[in-house]
């Protein structure tokens, strides 16, 4: 119960002890700190999957696809207005996307504009068609497309650099830089341009732009790990160089990356085929006039957004129904020319079956699909050998008809053949190199093994020529009885 004062002399006390207070002990009233939660949304290595249908295997597949990201995007968009969505690489090849770069504009492109990308980074793939290709469909990109280390003979840039954006007063900048490597895979299609080393222009640009921005992030087709001893072509390496950076998106390695951080800056990377999103959050707060990461441990969290579950195969993110009806005319298109018939299959199928679980034939002995892989090669490029490798352990034709797309299941990817002059010792160093691949036998083995560290596609096969392969040998010894197909040795 309140009792109602019939004078006022008691709130006049009140106020005179409250000022003697406020003398002795300033009290002072702060306001909050105003912050800004930025979100960025990131795809990679999307590979052409732009409705859920693998062309390849010809069926249906909700593992992944671009309409399903844009499912996703829409949920997360909003949840926080603050976002931003970028992609780092390999956006136009595979999955029959070869098809459509003649088309008025990409479906992949086309599905990247509906989405709302701000950046695209440029990846290793998408040179494989050439430079006046590739600047064809990437204008064709609404947002900027990033490419800050292949100049043109000119001077200038494939792609900026950098993007700025601001949301919400914060002003972030996307630096995009792509592997170095690309030299070594589409040498021809670059030899008109300059590639830098990547790690070297990220500090240029957070040198130019650091005083513009309050927030820097990467966003690169660079692998997590380096690549052929090359530390610029490693996510890593921008990391412990780049401490300015607030995150890495990285790419290339069709791996899902959740959780890594290198000198305290978090790095995410996604999986193929449009089956992950990876969502960085940051935290800004303003002070003094500027927004700032308070500490970058705590502010900055990183996540990857699976499109469908990997254990119960349910489907998390279904596809946008609105996207897909724009991108039906390609979808028709791809599924026409993949079930073209081009011939028949007798006899058995190309690979046998694994005798035991884990070591696939196509690996360990000569099978008719290599042998019709390399076949191919030698008759197109007229060279006495050719290599190649199994891109998948479980590679096979199987006997009966064959549609286009089935060609896809021993050789899916739209590589450049190259045809070299080399010496005998070269050769006989590549085989050497390629059969690296296996561990060494040790009395006792029950079976064959692999290096972990070697992937399964860097395994080169060899026709037009006699060898066998001693893994009791150490690596750089076991190619034995090197000759020619009329059995005359191979000299160096």
């Amino acid at each position: 119960m309140f009792r109602k004062f019939k004078s006022n002399k008691w709130v006049s006390w009140l106020i005179a002890l409250f000022m003697i207070l406020s003398l002795v002990t300033p009290f002072n009233v702060l306001a909050a700190e105003k912050t800004v939660d930025i979100q960025i949304l990131a795809t990679s290595d999307t590979h052409g999957k732009f409705v859920p249908y693998e062309y390849a295997t010809n069926s249906e597949s909700k593992s992944g696809s671009m309409t399903q990201i844009a499912t996703a995007v829409k949920q997360f968009k909003k949840a926080n207005p603050n976002t931003i969505i970028v992609d780092a690489g390999d956006v136009i090849q595979d999955n029959s996307a070869s098809l459509f770069l003649n088309e008025e504009i990409h479906p992949m492109v086309l599905a990247m504009n509906e989405i709302g990308y701000d950046t695209w980074t440029l990846g290793n793939h998408e040179f494989n068609y050439g430079i006046p290709m590739l600047d064809k469909i990437s204008s064709q990109f609404k947002g900027t497309v990033l490419c800050g280390n292949v100049y043109r003979q000119d001077g200038t840039r494939l792609g900026q650099p950098y993007k700025i954006i601001e949301k919400s007063d914060v002003k972030v900048g996307i630096i995009g830089m792509t592997t170095p490597n690309i030299t070594k895979w589409d040498a021809e299609n670059l030899k008109d341009c300059k590639v830098t080393d990547p790690v070297e222009e990220t500090k240029k640009v957070i040198s130019e732009i650091k005083d513009k921005v309050d927030v820097i992030v990467a966003v690169v087709h660079m692998a997590e790990g380096e690549e052929y001893g090359n530390k610029s072509s490693s996510a890593i390496a921008l990391a412990k160089e780049c401490p300015e950076l607030a995150a890495i998106v990285a790419a290339h390695e069709h791996k899902a990356v959740e959780g890594a951080v290198y000198n305290n800056t978090p790095l995410v990377e996604n999986k193929n085929l449009a089956q992950t999103m990876s969502k960085i959050d940051i935290k800004l707060t303003k002070k003094d006039g500027k927004y700032i990461i308070n500490d970058k441990s705590k502010d900055v969290k990183s996540k990857i957004i699976w499109m469908m579950d990997g254990k119960t195969k349910e489907v998390n993110y279904e596809s946008d129904k609105d996207l897909e009806e724009k991108l039906d005319s390609y979808h028709k298109l791809a599924l026409d020319d993949a079930n073209q018939i081009i011939g028949e299959l007798k006899g058995g199928d190309l690979v046998p079956k694994d005798e035991v679980k884990g070591i696939p034939a196509s690996q360990i002995q000569e099978t008719p699909m290599i042998n019709l892989i390399n076949e191919v090669q030698m008759y197109y490029t007229k060279a006495d050998v050719s290599a190649a490798a199994a891109f998948r352990s479980d590679a096979n034709m199987k006997e009966g008809k064959i549609k286009k797309s089935d060609a896809s299941l021993i050789y899916k990817y739209d590589n450049t053949i190259y045809l070299l002059e080399v010496t005998g010792k070269q050769l006989k160093d590549y085989m050497e190199w390629s059969a690296s691949y296996y561990n060494t036998y040790k009395p006792g083995d029950l079976t064959i093994s692999f290096n972990e560290k070697i992937r399964g596609y860097q395994y080169d096969m060899f026709s037009g020529i006699k060898y066998e392969i001693d893994i009791s040998k150490d690596p750089g010894n076991r190619i034995v009885n090197l000759r020619k197909m009329n059995d005359s040795p191979v000299k160096d």
